[in-house]
């Protein structure tokens, strides 16, 4: 009913205003016709012939139509024009008689000429309106579009937006911004009548929201406001509000010029998010190279330490008797050392991961010896920890990068012991997937398996479970990351679930058994420590 109302209200002033004019135009016609008449008796009284006055009612008409707006007046200038000049200027006087036939035709000549004449004048007049309407828009886009220029904020663009629209269509008009979720913003941006910008609180914006995500025409018509919304790329980005009493009058040319506004506000906006997320990636970037060589630094200043306390730990423990209370606190802080070098090792690697320095260069191994010696690196650091292997009879020659391979098996059998108990299966397994084409490494265990929440992020950096670490007992969710960039990086495919035969967890991951990427020259990945991992 609201909306009604308002395009009611806009189309009554609109005739109110046509009813307000009428009295002047019809006044301007008679003093027109007046003057017309009058200067034409002074011709007659002169002896100037009947064409000099025909002349001077075609003048009248053409100021007439000149004046006055649309065909109407013009017309009925026209006719007029004949018929005064017929009652004042031809035989018998003071009447719409006449005496001679010839009269016929000057009434008609003079009916036609008056009427095109008129009919010229009124298209000349509507060409030059639009031409002024045309040149007056190109003027509005190219301030609007300097102004919008400026703008280094969207609080900015909408400032300005606001301010030229009001000032071009004559209204309050507003400008609702979106945030970066897309979600409009809790206050607007509007004009009053003093040419003031003031904010308001936005009422609704949850339906409000909902009308434009769902609108199939080229605005919304709300009870206050109609809005217009500006659209981005992707989304939309903010919305433009005309207030009810002044959109609802408004034309098909005032609609296409304000749509052509909202281009260029549209254009802005993109402009001002694609520099701000411009730099926000540069930032972000400084930052994760910072923070990258950050932690090269510390892993490079911490490996020599860790190296010392790991050989006299061992020292320590090669001198004591195990049931001497020197062994156990030396073998408390070798595990820990190992675990800390391990950790060492997986930041470096990290690091090199994504900076794209870990070169992988691939050549023809046997599976089972790369599970073999990874197997044996795993019996020094858990020698009470029995694990199985299973491999198919014949040699399975694999492309691979032998030592991140053994590194990839290290961190998931290490996993594997941090979550089984002494006396619980932990088995590694390979084989040929069904179609020949890759090798199918799987290393299982008899633990808790992993949490259905933790499945999805279970390879993401920094990731550790909030029910139980699954990286590793002591980890921050690098290993795992690592592991899985190792894969991808031979292209093959890596995958975590839980076991079907029972509980636990089970990790596999394939490798390609014919080499298919195209490896580039590039500095050496580092030369493999006692734990497999790569320095």
């Amino acid at each position: 009913m609201g909306r009604k109302r308002a395009e009611k209200t806009g189309i009554m002033e609109k005739s109110k205003g046509m009813i307000r004019l009428q009295p002047l135009y019809a006044l301007e016609m008679v003093v027109f016709l007046l003057l017309a008449t009058v200067v034409g008796m002074l011709f007659r009284k002169i002896g100037f012939t009947e064409t000099n006055v025909v002349l001077l009612y075609i003048l009248a008409v053409f100021v007439t139509s000149s004046l006055t707006r649309g065909y109407f007046w013009g017309i009925l200038a026209s006719v007029a024009a004949t018929l005064t000049f017929n009652y004042f200027f031809t035989k018998p006087y003071h009447s719409l008689q006449f005496y001679d036939a010839g009269y016929m035709v000057t009434f008609a000549v003079m009916t036609v000429v008056a009427f095109v004449t008129s009919a010229l004048t009124s298209r000349e007049k509507e060409n030059a309106k639009k031409a002024l309407e045309k040149e007056r828009e190109t003027q509005a886009l190219y301030r609007l579009t300097s102004h919008l220029t400026e703008a280094k904020e969207l609080s900015d663009a909408a400032e300005t937006a606001v301010s030229i629209i009001s000032d071009l269509l004559g209204c309050q008009a507003a400008c609702l911004c979106y945030d970066e979720k897309g979600n409009p913003e809790q206050t607007f941006l509007q004009q009053t009548e003093e040419g003031r910008l003031v904010r308001r609180r936005l009422d609704g914006e949850e339906e409000l929201k909902k009308r434009l995500a769902q609108l199939h025409a080229p605005f919304d018509m709300g009870t206050e406001f109609y809005d217009w919304p500006v659209y981005g790329g992707q989304r939309i980005l903010g919305v433009v509000r005309i207030p009810v009493e002044a959109a609802a009058g408004f034309g098909e040319t005032q609609k296409a010029f304000l749509h052509s506004m909202l281009e260029c506000v549209a254009l802005a906006m993109d402009r001002i998010l694609a520099v701000q997320e411009q730099a926000a990636s540069r930032q972000q970037v400084q930052q994760e190279r910072y923070r990258g060589n950050l932690l090269r630094a510390i892993s490079h200043d911490l490996r020599t330490p860790l190296s010392g306390i790991m050989g006299t730990s061992e020292m320590i423990m090669d001198m004591s008797r195990r049931e001497d209370p020197r062994y156990e606190l030396a073998q408390g802080i070798h595990k820990d050392a190992i675990w800390l070098h391990t950790l060492v090792e997986n930041i470096l690697s990290l690091t090199r991961l994504q900076e794209g320095r870990m070169v992988i260069r691939k050549q023809e191994e046997a599976a089972e010896e790369i599970i073999g010696g990874a197997v044996a690196r795993m019996a020094g650091r858990a020698p009470d920890r029995e694990i199985q292997v299973e491999a198919p009879e014949e040699v399975l020659m694999v492309p691979m990068d032998a030592k991140l391979i053994m590194q990839v098996l290290i961190n998931l059998m290490d996993n594997a012991v941090k979550h089984t108990d002494g006396a619980e299966e932990i088995k590694v397994t390979v084989k040929k997937d069904l179609q020949g084409e890759n090798a199918v490494f799987t290393v299982a265990d008899r633990g808790e398996g992993i949490a259905p929440e933790d499945l999805p992020n279970i390879f993401q950096t920094f990731y550790t479970s909030q029910i139980k670490p699954v990286d590793a007992q002591k980890g921050i969710g690098l290993g795992l990351t690592i592991c899985e960039s190792i894969i991808r990086q031979h292209g093959g495919r890596m995958e975590a679930h839980n076991r079907t035969d029972g509980r636990g967890a089970e990790f596999v991951f394939t490798l390609p058994l014919k080499e298919t990427v195209t490896e580039k020259d590039a500095p050496d990945s580092g030369e493999e420590d006692d734990d497999g991992a790569v320095s």
